[in-house]
């Protein structure tokens, strides 16, 4: 007896978009073209790309802000061109980098509590790219390392605890790249690009590991991100435009381990992958539905599970990190639906009976905690995302501040352009001792100016009470 439906426990998977009211209503979404998920949430925000006059903006909105947003709510408005991608610090819930047509990278330090005053001072700005900046990532386990890709196809990885870029990879791409992805523990990067082709890359050792040239036939914007074990999957169009999907193994490029044709709809399918469950949701820009797919090791390897339909299109999508999500509800991810004027949550449920934990839904995920630093990352060390249980929920701890210790502005500047500097880079990031004693000066020297300045303070209220004293006695 063979069984006909293969069993899976996600099979019964249904998505849900939430009442009216937890909606995050009257936001104008960005208008601009380009193919970026335009909204990123974590546990504690969402924050949504939206229209501008004279130049880029965001909004950052605490995730229980629900209900309609004034017109006048502050905004996080620095970049002086339309922000095209912005991204959170997976190690720091209330860092977020943003990528700009200004050719610029932002990295912002949000307050506890979400902005009561429009945010224009980034804690740092990153300069390096000559064209726009439409890719931003966060390295997945080595804290303050930030990946950007522009228009200028160059791939540049900065440490933002000093501000300096440490990797350039100009020489690679030959056309726009499309979009970048970490793997799980960020040895390796993979890029989709306008050339067809994907190619997986070392950036330390800045060279290409594997490449594939066509991987979608279609002239129209490609997708290709890492799974948790190091097979790629991409998303992208047949020559007869028809949306495709394929799994690869990056050992062995030449034929994919499954290709699959799914409709003849044009919008570009932005592919959002959980790596505890191992199912991929792929939602197309303008489309009004998601679908989702589970990737196991048996033929077909991608199955398809169901599709979450709705009656508006979408433009643009967040998805909440695993942390995030109400395991007593078990709810395997959540959504941020943008329309043209509001943001609506989708939460996605596995029916069950029982109101225990069920583990077997919730496997250790990925925490906050960062598994290395930028200096080690730089200096050749991997290590795998430090893991917590979600048995009791996610309890956020206290995140520190982001703090940026430029070693010499005047060095810093030309540095972006000099490959030989670059590589030779991060040898001195690695002086992190220096780093830390100038911290401590700096701090020392603040302390200090404030003494100062209250001592002549009090100096001053002295000599007035004095004259008082003086006339009173008079």
């Amino acid at each position: 007896m063979r069984r006909v439906v293969r069993q899976s426990k996600f099979r019964h998977v249904f998505g849900q978009a939430v009442k009216n009211d937890q909606c995050y209503d009257d936001i104008r979404v960005s208008r601009v073209t380009w193919d970026s998920s335009f909204c990123a949430v974590n546990p504690k925000f969402v924050a949504i790309i939206v229209e501008a006059s004279g130049g880029g903006a965001f909004l950052v909105l605490p995730l229980h802000k629900t209900g309609r947003i004034d017109k006048s709510y502050p905004t996080v408005c620095g970049h002086t061109g339309p922000v095209l991608d912005i991204d959170w610090c997976p190690h720091n819930d209330q860092v977020i980098a943003s990528g700009s047509e200004d050719c610029t990278v932002m990295v912002w330090q949000i307050a506890e509590n979400g902005l009561t005053l429009s945010l224009t001072e980034p804690v740092v700005v990153l300069e390096g790219h000559s064209k726009r900046v439409g890719i931003v990532a966060w390295h997945p386990t080595a804290r303050n390392v930030l990946l950007s890709a522009g228009c200028d196809n160059v791939v540049i990885i900065w440490n933002v605890g000093t501000g300096e870029p440490l990797i350039n990879l100009d020489d690679m791409h030959s056309d726009m790249i499309y979009n970048v992805s970490w793997n799980r523990n960020g040895s390796l990067i993979c890029t989709a690009s306008k050339d067809k082709k994907v190619r997986v890359i070392d950036p330390r050792k800045q060279e290409i590991v594997a490449e594939k040239d066509k991987a979608h036939e279609g002239a129209r914007p490609m997708r290709a991100i890492f799974l948790s074990d190091g097979n790629i999957f991409t998303t992208g169009f047949s020559r007869m435009s028809e949306r495709q999907l394929a799994l690869w193994n990056p050992k062995n490029m030449e034929e994919p381990i499954a290709l699959h044709e799914m409709d003849t709809s044009n919008g570009v399918l932005l592919p959002f992958y959980d790596p505890d469950t191992n199912i991929i949701y792929l939602c197309g820009k303008g489309d009004s539905s998601i679908r989702y797919f589970e990737i196991t090791d048996e033929s077909p390897y991608v199955h398809y599970l169901n599709t979450f339909s709705s009656k508006e299109p979408q433009r643009g999508m967040g998805f909440m990190p695993k942390r995030g999500l109400d395991v007593n509800k078990c709810e395997i991810a959540r959504f941020f639906k943008l329309h043209e004027r509001k943001c609506e949550p989708i939460i996605m449920t596995v029916p069950r009976k029982s109101d225990l934990f069920q583990d077997d839904l919730y496997p250790d995920t990925a925490g906050p905690e960062a598994a290395l630093e930028a200096e080690e990352w730089f200096e050749g060390k991997n290590a795998d995302p430090i893991l917590i249980s979600l048995k009791h929920g996610y309890i956020p701890g206290k995140n520190r501040d982001l703090k940026v210790v430029k070693k010499n502005i005047l060095d810093n500047k030309p540095a972006a352009n000099k490959k030989s500097d670059l590589i030779t880079a991060p040898k001195k990031a690695v002086d992190t001792s220096n780093i830390q004693n100038e911290a401590k000066l700096d701090e020392i020297l603040k302390e200090l100016k404030s003494i100062k300045d209250t001592i002549s303070n009090q100096d001053e209220r002295i000599s007035k009470l004095e004259q008082q004293m003086a006339k009173i006695a008079n």
